[in-house]
């Protein structure tokens, strides 16, 4: 399929869907305020008896990041269970006792290793690397951390990328993620070890915490993913086998200008594979 279908609504797109992955940043709110008509369409669903799982890329444990969508007033009714990319991480943490660990990220970021017995140790010393994301995101790039990269690939460590993310937005801005740091990371020829979308554990647990709120395993022909980065939610949805309803106001918001004029050729160079459908921004 090379077509486009524009949805208008979530309503119309989840008949015997049981259950939604939704991401959060960029569909639910967008790093400074919420969405009020993503959250009504969310709960919405729920109240037709749907589960919500939100899926994030946040390098935070998922009460954390509870606490965020509070704070941007995104209510506890709007989904079921969060599943993030750093409890991920923070598991891979726990099952490497006595290992020291270099972290790289913001400070704010320290809630990935709360409660775990974490040894953190200079990269000279470490034994591994665990990236959240970059010290200051509001004026560094990926390139400003080339030195240390080559440091750490000299001495073999293995990076645990919190945040797959390239970019995300803040307000109306784009800023960089652990991600752009993994890639380079790899591009010199580090190992990475990715939490997160686009790859499978995170939408293996999503899928786990689902069937726990059915009560019975979940059919992933009746699963609904939704997102707005190719790169993340439409390749993990598609390579994990769900269909995804991809959102267009997010990160990639320039590049689908004029998306309903879209020849086949120019639909398969931006999507590769399509999403099942697309909306500006999820309303029920």
């Amino acid at each position: 399929m090379t077509t486009l279908h524009f949805a208008q609504s979530l309503r119309e797109l989840v008949g015997g869907v049981e259950v939604v992955l939704s991401d959060i940043w960029g569909v639910v709110h967008n790093g400074l305020e919420s969405f009020p008509e993503a959250c009504e369409a969310l709960h919405a669903y729920r109240s037709h008896g749907g589960t919500v799982i939100l899926i994030t890329n946040a390098p935070r444990p998922a009460d954390s990041v509870q606490r965020q969508l509070r704070k941007l007033g995104v209510a506890d009714e709007t989904y079921d269970a969060i599943v993030s990319s750093g409890d991920l991480t923070r598991l891979y943490v726990a099952e490497h006792p006595g290992r020291r660990m270099f972290w790289l990220g913001p400070e704010r970021d320290n809630s990935i290793y709360r409660g775990l017995d974490a040894k953190t140790a200079p990269l000279e010393e470490a034994d591994y690397i665990v990236c959240t994301g970059l010290y200051d995101d509001e004026t560094e790039t990926a390139e400003d951390y080339r030195g240390m990269m080559l440091k750490a690939r000299e001495r073999k460590l293995t990076l645990v990328c919190a945040n797959p993310d390239i970019v995300v937005e803040r307000g109306d801005r784009l800023i960089y993620c652990a991600g752009a740091i993994a890639e380079l990371y790899r591009e010199l020829g580090g190992e990475v070890i990715f939490y997160g979308k686009p790859h499978r554990p995170i939408y293996e647990r999503a899928m786990a915490l689902a069937g726990e709120r059915q009560g019975h395993p979940i059919d992933r022909k009746k699963v609904l993913a939704i997102g707005d980065s190719v790169r993340t939610d439409l390749t993990g949805a598609r390579e994990f086998g769900i269909d995804c309803l991809f959102v267009t106001r997010g990160i990639h918001a320039e590049e689908f200008e004029g998306l309903d004029q879209l020849d086949p050729k120019s639909v398969m160079e931006l999507f590769g594979h399509p999403p099942k459908a697309l909306m500006r921004e999820l309303k029920w």
